[in-house]
Formats: C-alpha cells, structure tokens, sequence
C-alpha cells in the first residue's frame, strides 16, 4: 500500500526587506516655487485652450485634458535629469509634455493635426513623441507604455548610461495584465524605473473603489517585491519630494519602485465624457479644498509674493497659450507625402 505523501513543512515568513524611506516635502527656495507654479498654470491654461479649440472643431478624434493633475507632472518631472533619464505616458499626454519643457507650440500644432507639430500631425493628441527630449509617448493602448517604459529601463541598464525611465499609467490602466508581467521582469532584473500611477478615482466612469479589489494601489507590487509609496498628487511639493526618494532608490540599483499619485481631475475622461458619474458638488469641493495651483500661489503668498505680480505671471502664460493656438491655425496640415514617412527603419 502506497505510501501518503508527507504534510508540507510552513515556510518561515519572508523577512522585512528594505524599504524606501518615507518622502519629505521638499523644500523648495522661492524661485523654484515660483517655477512650479509658473509650470502648473501654463499646463491648465493649455489644457483650458485646447477644450475651447476641440468645441471649436479644429482638434479632432480624442482628447483627454490634465486639468487638476498638473501637480504629478510638474512634481516628478522637475526631479529628473533631462540629460538621461526617460519618461512616457498613456493618453492624457500633454501636460507631460509641457512639464519636459517641450515648446507648447508644437505640441499645440500636433493637436490640430498640422505638420508643424511635434509628431508632423500625424499623432494627434494621444501619440506625441519627443525623442530629442526622451519623452516616450503618448500612447492610446491602455497599459501598454508600461511595458515600453520598461523596455526603456532595459536599455538603460543594457547601455549602462545611468538613465532612469519613468512610466506613468492610471487606475484603470493598474489593472491589466500587460502591467504584472512587466513588473515582474522589472524587479526580477532590478530595471531602473519608476512605475507612476495617477489615480485620478475614475478609470473612464467608474471609480476605482468599484473595479479594483485591492483600492491602495501603490500596493500592487507587493507579490513582485516591489516597494510602494502613495503621495498626495495634489501637492507639488509632496511630488517632488516622491521624486527624490524614488530617484534615489532607482538609482541605487534596489530596482524599480511604484508610486501611487493620489489625484483628480476635473474634466471628464475624455472631451466627450459628460462625467454625469459623479456630481459637480464633488468636482467643487476638491476644487475648494485640494488646488495644485491655489495650493502654491498660497505658499507664494506667505513668501512675499504680491497678487499683482501673480497677475502678470497668468497674463504672461495667457499669452504663450494664445500665441501656440494661433501658430496652430495658421500652419499647413501635413504635405500628403507624409503618409510614407517615420513607417519604417532600416538597419544594417
């Protein structure tokens, strides 16, 4: 008679591994403050502008506006080094754009469809790429600039150039299982990456409460041996100081690390989303009580900054935003002969 097998033995629990610290609000001089709030308006005013030109008819197909999450951008991308590092984005692209220093007037062109525009009009608002500025996409696949991000990373580590990729996705996007796949390569090569969720509470119309078992979202990893860290997405401050934690993690070869932005935005989903999800009571009181820009124009304030001077500053950003929409009209779409370029590379 054949034996029964014998009972498992428990494993011993896995011990504490290390951890990030926990990340400080950085603190940034006056001219920085000044700087971020300069970045956050110009990000909304744009965003603002390219809504009244999609009602207008002069964007066309899809356009998701980052109007309240202009902190997340501003806040980790202001950490990176430019010279090296890498970042790329889903849909909800242009603010991270503008955060890279990209001229809003190519960015602006590239809505409208012309062949000024970054992308020569044939990306539109969800394909932006910028690769003399590292920036990734802009891409329309939901989940799937993850794993480019970390095919980014990779080729960071491969080509030893001390880059670190930054990879944001959403709360909807948290889901999908392009996204697990993708973190386990990452932390089984110790990728330098930072994997950046901005959970704005609604992927398309549904909360995240509603479509994710697990809501703490920077806790995804976990099974990866991933760290997490969530940070009030709707402080600059506590952005960039995530920032400078991550960065410092990534850096030090521990492999990759997720963020989790906790963020809103005040817009529907899309310019054709009438958001009826939610009310606008809702979308007021973040408003009133949450502001990335009315938070830093505050700490302006107690800096000595007057209101005047903040009043130049918005008309000074007004009128870069005009400028980039007029550029944008007036410049011819693309010659047809664009249908057969940037199509295909050959190597030898």
């Amino acid at each position: 008679m054949a034996k029964a097998p014998a009972a498992v033995k428990a494993q011993p629990p896995v011990p504490n591994r290390e951890r990030p610290d926990e990340p400080k609000l950085y603190e940034a001089s006056k001219e920085e403050l000044l700087a971020f709030y300069k970045q956050m308006l110009l990000i909304r005013r744009f965003e603002e502008k390219a809504g009244q030109l999609y009602g207008l008819g002069l964007i066309g197909g899809f356009c998701h506006l980052y109007i309240g999450q202009e902190a997340v951008a501003v806040g980790l991308q202001s950490g990176l080094d430019g010279d090296k590092d890498s970042v790329i984005t889903g849909y909800r692209d242009h603010g991270h754009m503008l955060a890279y220093g990209i001229d809003p007037k190519v960015i602006m062109a590239e809505l409208t469809g012309r062949g000024a525009g970054i992308s020569r009009g044939k990306g539109g608002s969800m394909h932006m790429f910028s690769t003399e500025k590292k920036f990734y996409g802009g891409h329309g696949i939901v989940g799937a600039q993850v794993s480019l991000g970390t095919g980014l990373a990779f080729a960071h580590k491969y080509n030893e150039d001390g880059g670190v990729a930054m990879a944001y996705f959403g709360d909807g996007a948290s889901n999908q299982g392009q996204v697990y796949e993708s973190f386990n390569m990452a932390e089984l090569w110790k990728l330098p990456i930072i994997y950046v969720i901005e959970n704005n509470e609604y992927a398309m119309g549904t909360s995240v409460n509603r479509s994710s078992a697990e809501d703490q979202l920077f806790r995804r990893g976990e099974s990866f041996r991933i760290p997490g860290i969530q940070v009030d997405g709707m402080d600059v401050l506590a952005c960039r100081g995530a920032a400078e934690e991550a960065l410092a993690w990534v850096r030090a070869g521990k492999g990759p690390i997720i963020l989790e932005m906790k963020t809103y935005r005040y817009r529907g989903h899309s310019m054709s989303d009438p958001a009826k999800y939610r009310s606008r009571d809702e979308v007021q009181a973040v408003r009133d009580k949450s502001d990335p820009i009315d938070h830093v124009k505050k700490l302006l304030d107690a800096q000595g900054v007057t209101e005047a001077e903040l009043k130049t500053v918005d008309q000074e950003i007004r009128k870069i935003v005009n400028e980039a929409a007029d550029f944008a009209e007036q410049a011819p779409e693309p010659d047809a002969a664009e249908l057969y370029t940037d199509i295909l590379v050959e190597t030898y």
